[in-house]
């Protein structure tokens, strides 16, 4: 094929590729061509000539010892040759070298042409597949955006995002959503797969942590630029979430910035998913204080670390005052469930009324006594 290095860029520049890639993928193109049409077991190997431009053809025997075992086997045979005959056509020849056969696949005729038309179009797919899967692979966690072009029966959305189709599952929306064709949506990248059976396929989520990560980065330029950072995020999709911020800029403050001049920034990320209240919590590597922080807006009087027997923190015992504790465990234990999350703990309530601390920090219950009750009203 003549000018093969100008095609290799023109189909480059077209599929958004690198040419060196598209070179690779014509060669193993040639190559598989050539084992369809002159000899499935003949080792071939396809070269450019720099100047003409052209690819060749070339088959590779090697030269092996009169009594090697590999011309007796049928299938490898046609890639070796016996040093006796290879010095009919050089004498100069030794076992271990490599004798060269230039073919044209024009000579072979209209099959030839068919099949490396064939080959050409399956090597490139295979390579724009390659390089569309390694692009969405490492954006995987980051937010995307698209335009809704088919709701299936089973409320699975299908959302065209760039040059490819991804699906946005009825698990992975928002409760009381609802899409339409046409619709423009946000979502962040869940996973991506490969199998020969469906291609490649990727699955978008609206009720992973990270979406909402995502909508506060492009909503703050704090967090953005780096001065903000969030440390953890949990969240009940259309619910309620809570997020620990830390700032890396003693002028900036973490909450203040993320929630914004009365609160504008954190009621448009809340408005993009459907009302769901975020809290903004300023983390600390100090285990009770932090724990403490992620039962506002309840209030607590004491926090307990217990570590299990490999030394890592596993449960916080919280103490709080009776009044506190239908704001901690919240609506349907959302709080006290998104506290856990926040911090990876175990969480037990204790009240206030109902016990006494140690000297040793112990919590131990009281009882109250018939005579601690008159007392009151005496």
């Amino acid at each position: 094929m003549e000018k093969i290095l100008d095609i290799a860029e023109a189909i480059g520049h077209e599929k958004g590729l690198q040419p060196e890639k598209v070179m690779e993928a014509l060669k193993t193109a040639f190559v598989q061509t050539a084992k369809r049409v002159i000899g499935q077991n003949f080792a071939f190997e396809a070269d450019v000539d720099e100047d003409t431009k052209n690819l060749k053809i070339i088959q590779t025997i090697t030269v092996v010892a009169d009594n090697d075992e590999k011309l007796q086997d049928e299938e490898i045979a046609p890639a070796y040759i016996s040093l006796t005959e290879a010095k009919e056509y050089d004498d100069q020849v030794e076992i271990g070298d490599q004798l060269q056969i230039d073919h044209d696949l024009e000579d072979y005729g209209r099959t030839a042409a068919s099949q490396l038309h064939r080959e050409i179009e399956y090597h490139i797919q295979r390579l724009v597949e390659d390089e569309i899967y390694n692009k969405y692979k490492s954006k995987v966690g980051t937010l995307v955006s698209g335009r809704v072009t088919r709701v299936d029966a089973q409320n699975n959305t299908y959302i065209e995002v760039d040059e490819i189709r991804a699906v946005l599952p009825m698990k992975s929306r928002i409760k009381g959503e609802i899409f339409e064709v046409g619709d423009h949506i946000k979502a962040v990248v869940r996973r991506v797969n490969m199998d020969k059976e469906n291609g490649m396929q990727i699955e978008l989520s609206r009720t992973s942590p990270k979406f909402l990560e995502a909508l506060l980065e492009l909503e703050v330029p704090e967090i953005a630029e780096g001065s903000v950072i969030i440390e953890k995020s949990a969240r009940i999709p259309g619910e309620r979430a809570k997020i620990a911020l830390i700032s890396t800029h003693p002028q900036v403050d973490a909450v203040g910035a993320t929630v914004g001049v009365k609160g504008v920034r954190i009621n448009a990320v809340s408005q993009e998913l459907i009302g769901e209240n975020i809290d903004c919590i300023e983390y600390t590597t100090i285990p009770e204080l932090f724990v403490s922080r992620t039962m506002s807006p309840a209030i607590i009087s004491h926090v307990e670390i217990v570590k299990n027997e490999e030394g890592e923190n596993e449960k916080a015992i919280i103490t709080l005052p009776t009044d506190q504790k239908s704001k901690a465990i919240g609506k349907s234990g959302i709080n006290i469930r998104l506290a856990s999350m926040l911090t990876g703990l175990q969480i037990e309530l204790v009240e206030n009324d109902a016990v006494t601390t140690n000297e040793d920090g112990t919590v131990e219950e009281k009882k109250e006594s018939v005579d601690a009750l008159e007392a009151l009203f005496n």
